[in-house]
């Protein structure tokens, strides 16, 4: 979905709108999971990268810039537990219990025009 809010600033408020996100790389490179006796299931990733690809445009009571945007998130580490109970058919369901996120370095790239 597109994000669109302002925030102010100093002199005035900014207006600001991030259209058509798509993510265009996501890297994993060091992932495992194991398995937790009598509860459940381990995942960690480790080092993952994101890419996302974006428009945005801002506005201000002075001046109005637009144009595509780059965000690449690095050394990105993930551990998360899942809990893996039977449900009353005896069925066995999954649920997130716990997850716990570390993100590394962002780099973000603004190519505007006025």
């Amino acid at each position: 979905p597109d994000l669109t809010g302002h925030e102010k600033f100093g002199l005035g408020n900014v207006k600001y709108n991030i259209s058509r996100i798509h993510v265009t790389a996501v890297e994993l490179p060091s992932a495992s999971i194991s398995l937790l006796p009598g509860s459940g299931i381990k995942l960690v990733i480790g080092n993952a990268s994101l890419t996302i690809d974006m428009n945005w445009n801002i506005r201000t009571w002075m001046f109005k810039d637009s144009g595509r945007g780059t965000v690449h998130i690095s050394k990105v580490f993930v551990t998360a537990i899942f809990s893996t109970p039977l449900d009353n058919a005896g069925l066995t369901s999954i649920a997130l219990t716990s997850c716990r996120t570390t993100p590394g370095d962002v780099d973000i790239k603004l190519n505007g025009k006025t």
